[in-house]
């Protein structure tokens, strides 16, 4: 008969290296994935870039107090993420004088990785009082030029690496200076 021979228990001081050997691997490997998010997968908010600003129609009507026209603007919106931009809840004002005189929703959508959309909006502004002999809302004399404001805001969320969600949100705000006695745009600043 042979004898069993029993190791000795493990002691203490060597229960407590494996432990702190066990932590700092995990804690190196926390801050690798961390470092790489944040280097990598970092999300970013989309870029809004205006390319042009046209009035395809203009009246003035009532001898000279208001004026109809229609106002399109042309955006692109690029994704720089390395996912998908889903966009909602996503809008375009026109405002005159603080006053809003154009609204529409962007329809929900998504923008693929690296890719840029491009985005068209229309309206038709019927009636908007235009005093060229009278004082401006600020107080000034309006001149024969007047100047609307548009404004484009994205708002959604980027999925990083299948896993995490972040909200991502962008905006344009521009000023357009327009000819009263044509509609001409003479320029745009964004």
């Amino acid at each position: 008969m042979t004898k069993h021979e029993t190791s000795p228990p493990p002691s203490n001081s060597t229960n407590l290296a494996s432990c702190l050997v066990a932590t700092i691997f995990l804690i190196f490997i926390f801050i690798t994935i961390f470092t790489l998010y944040f280097t990598l997968f970092k999300p970013q908010d989309p870029k809004i870039s205006v390319s042009a600003v046209q009035l395809p129609s203009f009246n003035v009507t009532n001898n000279g107090t208001t004026i109809n026209f229609t106002f399109s603007q042309y955006s692109s919106v690029k994704n720089p993420n390395r996912g998908t931009f889903s966009h909602y809840d996503s809008s375009f004002q026109l405002l005159y004088y603080g006053k809003q005189i154009g609204f529409m929703f962007v329809p929900a959508g998504k923008i693929s990785s690296r890719r840029t959309q491009y985005m068209a909006a229309t309206f038709t502004v019927q009636s908007l009082p235009l005093g060229l002999e009278s004082n401006g809302p600020d107080g000034l004399k309006m001149g024969p030029t007047m100047e609307i404001e548009s404004t484009m805001e994205m708002v959604g969320r980027v999925r990083v690496l299948h896993l995490f969600s972040h909200h991502v949100e962008a905006k344009a705000e521009c000023r357009v200076a327009i000819a009263v006695s044509d509609g001409a745009v003479l320029g745009f600043h964004c």
